[in-house]
């Protein structure tokens, strides 16, 4: 018997139906070995990220590594070839040796740790305004030859401090400042890197915060500091590491003479400097030296990332 027209409408009707299903089912085929495949090749991209970031880790951290082991090793395994990279003998006589040259010379150690701590103290508190107070005005306010300054500011990133050691030393001379505390300080007070991250930070800082509190009747003074700077801490924090680290390096060079106005860096590299029988007093030294920032690096360094991503926003 024949099928009634119904009976092959419900048969095609059925058969569409199996037919959907199966390319539904082919197409979900198809979805799932694209997922897989993005998975396994994210995995893969993950893992040599990972390898990556722990060989450029471990390649950063290797100097560190390096001066704190030699500074341990005695001075017959100072000069073995090839050189290890563990201690055989591990002794302290180097940082013995190194605070014992140290206090025998003319002036007390504690007057040259006196003279690094308030010449960092006073540098870093001043570089951190002045770079805040000037950052605000050339990113918020309108003047004639804001640009200018600001073109400026970037080409002045272009030069090194050596650059300006004469201009420097005609500058101190010229107002009588040779051989004070103002010719370690006034130098460092602003640079252009710390200026320019400021001024880039507080760029992206929405205009609507400022209008509001200039209605409430706030001057540019306290805007900047209870506005502007609050919202601007990674930037901030991140200018303390740079302006410490720079502040806790300065030396006096041709600016100092007198022995009571020198540094600890200076000193320790006068220790250093005292042949190959002092090269376990040059590492000791180094690991002194850097102990200070590394610990300032450690308090802010949460903030540094997020501030050298936002450093090129705005222009």
């Amino acid at each position: 018997m024949g099928l009634s027209e119904k009976e092959k409408k419900k048969q095609e009707k059925a058969l569409k139906r199996l037919r959907k299903r199966q390319k539904n089912m082919d197409i979900n085929k198809v979805h799932v070995k694209k997922r897989k495949r993005k998975s396994s090749s994210s995995l893969a991209g993950d893992i040599v990220i990972f390898i990556f970031l722990t060989l450029l880790g471990l390649f950063m951290i290797f100097p560190l590594y390096y001066a704190v082991i030699q500074s341990f090793k005695p001075v017959h395994e100072l000069f073995v070839f090839p050189p290890k990279l563990y201690v055989l003998e591990p002794t302290l006589v180097n940082y013995s040796d190194m605070f014992k040259v140290a206090s025998s010379l003319w002036v007390p150690l504690s007057r040259y740790i006196f003279n690094s701590v308030f010449v960092t103290i006073v540098i870093t508190i001043s570089n951190i305004f002045v770079s805040c107070c000037a950052a605000f005005v050339l990113a918020k306010c309108k003047f004639p030859g804001a640009k200018a300054i600001n073109q400026i500011i970037v080409t002045a990133l272009l030069f090194t401090s050596s650059a300006l050691w004469i201009m420097q030393f005609l500058v101190m001379a010229t107002l009588n400042m040779i051989d004070t505390y103002w010719a370690l300080i006034l130098p460092s007070v602003a640079t252009s890197m710390n200026l320019f991250l400021m001024r880039q930070s507080i760029s992206t800082i929405h205009d609507s915060m400022i209008e509001a509190a200039r209605v409430d009747g706030a001057g540019l003074f306290r805007i900047c500091w209870q506005v502007v700077i609050p919202n601007s801490k990674p930037a901030m924090m991140t200018l303390l590491i740079f302006a410490f680290q720079a502040a806790w390096q300065v030396q006096g060079g041709s600016l100092i003479y007198s022995e009571e106005l020198k540094t600890l860096p200076t000193i320790m590299q006068q220790v250093s400097a005292s042949g190959i029988a002092r090269q376990g007093v040059t590492f000791a030294t180094a690991v002194l030296l850097m102990i200070p920032p590394l610990v300032i690096f450690m308090v802010a360094q949460g903030n540094v990332m997020e501030t050298m991503a936002n450093s090129g926003i705005k222009d």
